[in-house]
């Protein structure tokens, strides 16, 4: 059966919503690319640390204050960004000007624990924590695309006048004036 959209349906019962819908998920899940690193030995708190700083800003921007910071951190973290720019670039043909990370998440891993040998045959306990770090990217390439084909949908509607007022509703897009929103 093909319907109005020309999508071969195989299940009669399926509406066009929920055609648009599972269309509306592959674009989302086309435009996010993840990268995961296992059992980095640090511990999660400081790993959280860094990535607090980076949650929301741009591929570039992050590089940059990841190279700057002080924390032994970085340079795992860094080194997963660049990973996960590069599963972009490489796996879906996404450009890195445009990806944010959206997604930085740190669990703890396991705790490797050794025995130090010390005086009269005694011994004290080593703990070197692990941690995985998980930092998923998206591309707003295609949001921004999306935000212009809907204002300039609303301005054409019929009745609709456009006037530079501050009292007009107009469709605003945070990515458009170059710098990303931060949650803080």
């Amino acid at each position: 059966m093909v319907n109005m959209l020309g999508i071969i349906n195989k299940d009669p019962f399926t509406t066009e919503k929920e055609i648009l819908k599972r269309k509306r998920e592959d674009i989302k899940l086309k435009t996010e690319v993840y990268a995961l690193s296992q059992s980095i030995s640090m511990s999660a708190h400081k790993a959280r640390r860094v990535l607090d700083q980076i949650r929301g800003r741009s591929y570039q921007e992050t590089l940059m204050i990841l190279e700057l910071m002080p924390y032994r951190a970085c340079y795992p973290i860094f080194k997963l960004i660049y990973s996960a720019a590069a599963n972009a670039k490489h796996n879906m043909g996404l450009n890195e000007e445009y990806l944010v990370i959206i997604k930085a998440a740190v669990n703890e891993g396991t705790t490797v624990k050794k025995l130090k040998p010390r005086a009269r045959g005694r011994s004290y306990p080593i703990k070197r924590p692990t941690c995985h770090i998980t930092i998923v990217l998206k591309d707003t390439a295609l949001y921004e695309q999306y935000v212009v084909e809907n204002s300039i949908r609303c301005l054409k509607k019929p009745g609709w006048i456009y006037k530079k007022k501050s009292t007009d509703i107009t469709c605003h897009n945070m990515y458009s004036s170059g710098e990303v929103w931060d949650k803080k």
